[in-house]
Formats: structure tokens, sequence, C-alpha cells
């Protein structure tokens, strides 16, 4: 159990059935009345986001999370396969629990799992990687009603959007959030 004046970005809280994680928290003391913590909640098995407000000082149960830095090996066909450098123990991952961190994932990189009770919650990758662009069509110069930018793929089969001016074979540091480009690598 933990008070809601003790929440922080990251933690995950146990309650309405779920695993719910702390995205972002605000303390609130209005001028007249008691204070209250303003909280934008993520379900960790869902990906559903929602605000929920909890009076200052309330007590709420807070779930023990494990995170730890396991290596990408392969896709089995249905589950992908990460490996603790430590104890060499190999952990199957389903695509529902990877989410989208699926596009941006070569083999032999590293990513962080979280896992509650043995079952594995979500998987958090570097804010961004390094790829290649597998696939994209020349830009035509002159074509700015798009904003400048074109669909290209990835290596590892995401869709972007990148500037008009790179080319197939092209290496693009993309952030892992949001999909978008970052820069061109050399």
């Amino acid at each position: 159990m933990a008070s809601t004046n003790d929440l922080k970005n990251g933690m995950v809280l146990d309650m309405d059935n779920g695993l719910w994680q702390v995205l972002e928290f605000q303390h609130v003391k209005p001028g007249k009345g008691p204070a209250f913590v303003r909280t934008k909640l993520k379900n960790v098995l869902t990906n559903k986001i929602v605000d929920k407000t909890f009076n200052a000082g309330t007590k709420v149960e807070t779930a023990t999370v494990d995170r730890s830095d396991y290596q990408y090996l392969y896709n089995d066909g249905t589950d992908y396969i990460f490996m603790d450098e430590k104890t060499y123990e190999q952990v199957p991952v389903s695509p529902e629990a990877m989410g989208d961190a699926a596009g941006y994932l070569l083999e032999n990189n590293r990513a962080m799992i979280a896992q509650h009770e043995g079952r594995v919650l979500y998987v958090e990758l570097p804010p961004s990687v390094v790829l290649e662009i597998s696939q994209t069509d020349p830009g035509l110069q002159g074509d700015r009603s798009t904003g400048g930018t074109k669909p290209a793929t990835l290596e590892t089969g995401a869709e972007i959007q990148v500037p008009l001016f790179l080319e197939t074979g092209t290496k693009v540091k993309v952030d892992t959030r949001d999909g978008s480009y970052l820069g061109r690598v050399n």
C-alpha cells in the first residue's frame, strides 16, 4: 500500500481489477476544499489510458513489477524470444505484450521487460533506434503537398514517414515511442 502523495511516474497500481501504470500525476491544492491528485493512468495489458482523480492521502494498492534488461533473440512464429544475459534464461513474449515495439526491434537488440508474478506485462525499447530503410519510392522534386514527407518501409517491416530526399538503404534514427523520424545516420 502507498499513499497518493507517494505517486511517481512509472509506478504500477493494482486497482479496478487491473494493473495501471502512472503516466502523469499532479498534486492540486485548490484555494477552497481539500487537496487532490490528478493522474493519467495506462492499463498495462490493454494500453487504455484514463484520467483519474484521487483525494490527497488516499491509500492505493501498488503492484510489484520486476523490470530487467533482456536481449532479443528471434521470433518463433508466435512469440518473441528474449534472453536474460546474466542467467541465459529465455522468456517468450506474446505479440500483445510486445505491442508497437515489435516494429522497431532487430535481433540482438536490448529491451527492458516488465513482469508481474511471472507474467510479461510490456516491453520497453530504448527511446530511439537506428534502422535501415528497406524500401521507399523516389521523392518527386516540387511535391510539397504532403509536407515534404513520403512513406518508407524499415528493415523490420514497420512503415514511417521520412523526408523526400531519403533513399532505399539509408540508415535513419527512429523514435520508438511514436514511430517518428529523428534524423539520418551516416
